[in-house]
Order: C-alpha cells, then sequence, then structure tokens
C-alpha cells in the first residue's frame, strides 16, 4: 500500500515507515510533506492509497485544508494522528471524512490493527502462506549455517521472496555473523519471555535486517534463559512467521532438543547438509534413522552434499544408497570464496556474485521456488548480468 506522510516530525516519518516496512502487505511511504498547505499546493503525481496527517503540531488555519486535501486525494484513506485533545480538529476531520484517527506517542499495536482495517476496506489480501525449511547438520562442520544464511540471501535477492531466518543454535549460534556486522537487539529467548506480544510487527522489530525482505532471528545467547523457552512458543512464533514471510528459514544446528524438535515437525521440508565423507554419512544415517522414527515421510527429507568435488572415491550413488535417500543438491567446493564471505560477514552473492557456489545457490533458489519464479529472464542471467554491470 501507497501513502503520504504529512508531518513536521522526522522521526515519527522514519517510525512509520518502519513499521510500515514489517507488515504484509508492506506499507510505502511515497512522499512526506510539512504541513497540510504543503501537502495541499505540491499533489503527488501518483495518488496514494492512505494518507496520514499529524495534526500534532497543526495550525489553526491549517485544519480548513483537511477537506481539500480529501477532495485531492477522493479514493485515499485518511488517518488522524493526534496528541492531547484536540476538538476542533477532530471535528473538520470527522467532516473530511478521516476513517482512522490514533493518539501520539505511537502505539505500535494500535497502528497495526487500524492498518488491518485499512486493508480490509482496500480488499488487499493480508497475509502470506509461508513455507517452512529447515537446515540440519548431519555433522559439526558440514556446512549448514553457512548455506542456510546464504540461501536466505539468495532466495531474497533473486527470487525477490520476504524471507525470516531463525537460528536455533542456542548459545552459540551464529548466524548473523554470516550475513551481517549488526548487533541483534533482541533474540529468540527474548520473544519466547514476551510471546504473548507476538505478531508480525514485534517479530519484525526484533530481527537483524540484513536487506528490507531479508532478517535474521538470532539465537538466544545466554543459558539461564533456557528456561523462557518451550516448544509451543516455536509454534505460535512459526505460525505468525508463515502469515508475513514467504519463507521462514530454520538453523537447526546439530542439537535436537524439544524446542528444535516442535521446530522440525512444523518445516515443510528438512535439508540435512553432509559432505561426502564417511563420517558425514554414518552421522547422516543415524539422524535420518531418528527423523524415520519419529515419522517424518521420505519425501521431507532433501539431502544436500556441501564441498562436493567430482571424481572421489566415494561417489553420490554410494552415499545415496548407505542413507536410503536421494541427493537433491550439491554445493561444489569454493575455500577461498566461501572463507572470504564468513569472515567479512558478507553473503557470498553479494562479495562474489560469479563464484561456483554463487551459481550453486541459484540453482537451489530454482529448486524451491520453480513454482514461484516467473520471471522471463532465469536466476542466472539475472544473478550473471548483474556482475556485469
Amino acid at each position: 500500500m501507497k501513502a503520504l506522510m504529512i508531518t513536521r516530525d522526522a522521526s515519527l516519518h522514519d517510525e512509520i515507515a518502519a513499521q510500515g516496512a514489517a507488515r504484509m502487505p508492506v506499507l510505502r511511504l511515497l512522499e512526506r510533506r510539512s504541513g497540510l498547505r504543503d501537502a495541499v499546493e505540491r499533489m503527488l503525481p501518483e495518488a496514494p492509497e492512505l494518507v496520514i496527517v499529524d495534526a500534532s503540531g497543526l495550525d489553526a488555519d491549517e485544519a480548513d485544508l483537511l477537506e481539500r486535501l480529501a477532495r485531492q486525494y477522493p479514493l485515499a484513506v485518511l488517518m488522524l494522528l493526534t496528541r492531547g485533545q484536540q476538538q476542533d480538529v477532530l471535528i473538520r476531520a470527522m467532516r473530511a471524512g478521516m476513517r482512522e484517527v490514533l493518539q501520539l506517542p505511537l502505539v505500535h499495536k494500535a497502528f497495526h490493527e487500524a492498518m488491518d482495517r485499512v486493508d480490509i476496506q482496500a480488499g488487499v489480501t493480508q497475509m502470506r502462506d509461508g513455507k517452512v525449511l529447515a537446515f540440519i547438520s548431519c555433522k559439526g562442520g558440514s556446512g549448514a549455517t553457512f548455506l542456510s544464511t546464504n540461501f536466505s540471501y539468495a532466495l531474497a535477492s533473486l527470487a525477490g521472496c520476504k524471507v525470516l531466518l531463525i537460528d536455533l543454535h542456542g548459545q552459540f549460534g551464529d548466524a548473523t555473523l554470516y550475513v551481517s556486522d549488526q548487533k541483534p537487539a533482541m533474540t529468540l529467548s527474548d520473544i519466547c519471555a514476551q510471546i504473548a506480544r507476538m505478531d508480525g510487527a514485534f517479530l519484525a522489530s526484533c530481527l537483524v535486517h540484513v536487506t528490507p525482505n531479508f532478517g535474521v532471528l538470532a539465537a538466544a545467547d545466554d543459558p539461564a534463559h533456557k528456561v523462557d523457552m518451550q516448544p509451543e512458543h516455536m509454534d505460535r512464533i512459526l505460525a505468525v512467521a508463515r502469515q508475513h514471510y514467504d519463507y521462514i528459514v530454520l538453523d537447526v544446528g546439530r542439537q535436537i532438543d524439544a524446542l528444535s524438535l516442535r521446530a522440525l515437525d512444523n518445516a515443510d521440508a528438512i535439508y540435512p547438509v553432509l559432505q561426502l565423507a564417511l563420517p558425514d554419512i554414518r552421522d547422516g544415517r543415524r539422524l535420518l534413522d531418528i527423523f524415520r522414527s519419529l515419522g517424518y515421510p521420505g519425501e521431507r527429507l532433501r539431502l544436500i552434499v556441501n564441498r562436493y568435488e567430482k571424481g572421489g572415491r566415494l561417489r553420490l550413488a554410494d552415499l545415496e544408497q548407505a542413507l536410503g535417500a536421494d541427493v537433491v543438491h550439491t554445493v561444489p567446493n569454493d575455500y577461498v570464496a566461501a572463507t572470504d564471505s564468513v569472515n567479512q560477514g558478507i553473503p557470498l552473492l553479494q562479495l562474489s556474485r560469479t563464484s561456483a557456489v554463487a551459481r550453486s545457490l541459484a540453482e537451489l533458489v530454482e529448486l524451491v521456488t520453480a513454482r514461484r519464479v516467473t520471471e522471463s529472464r532465469g536466476l542466472f542471467d539475472r544473478l550473471f548480468s548483474r556482475s556485469e554491470a
């Protein structure tokens, strides 16, 4: 939804913009005008669907302009933000057809409830039906965190999907470091401790935003808060995340506890990650046996072989026979590119867009989003044409 914001308060504008970006569908502020007269005299070339008016600093002679503004944008919904009692302004706003009135300072929950009503009135579909994809290591050092973080970035940047990555590693989780230098303000344990507040806006406010459509929920970094994290919390988090994101990627790690097990129960697909080596195959077989004992159907389990090199003594066919499962994807061994990406905390597609691993990530995106990619040009074309630009 496209909106015009009328306010002299730059911080309020930024607050509304941040809350709007966290919504699904996104609320996008087209322009900011300093006052009603400015808004009336400088009409937008593209009519907004929502006009947000900050009346806290409204001059008395400007109140008459509310009706004129409503006539200029007859199809837009009008929202008024007030501070204290402004009876005269409220009366004029009602005459102008103001549909929503909110008090300042802004209460985020009230803002999103108002936006929900606006979306319903506009006939906009509010909720998505996101898919949950779980990446889990068969053996330590298999590269599952590298793949989950960089695959998430690739989903967002190449396929234009809205993506959430949840780090389930516990106190040693470091998924954010693979794609960002930002320090998480909130973690998974913080959300669980405030689960009653759980909604799309609260979830978005807790993330490290790598790009506008890719955020990371950091792992719980304090073992003392472990008691606050209950399996039913994961049900709630994923239920809300499915409504607001196209894909929720889980970096599960190796430890299977009550919380991660509940997350795996909710997963639409599970990607065990291993390398083509006997220790990995042995641990992979144990992991798959656990999943089968839990009743997970075979089609949900999709093996990925990382750091794959052709011509070794062990073949993919040997691995598939030993594990009784098919390999759906291989990621080539490109140690230098991967190490540079990890050490700098920059997604590999951003750092080394023409590398073999970048191409492999694009292939995995196309594999996962086969029914959703509608562009005339494939992801490969988009990937490499950008690098040449």
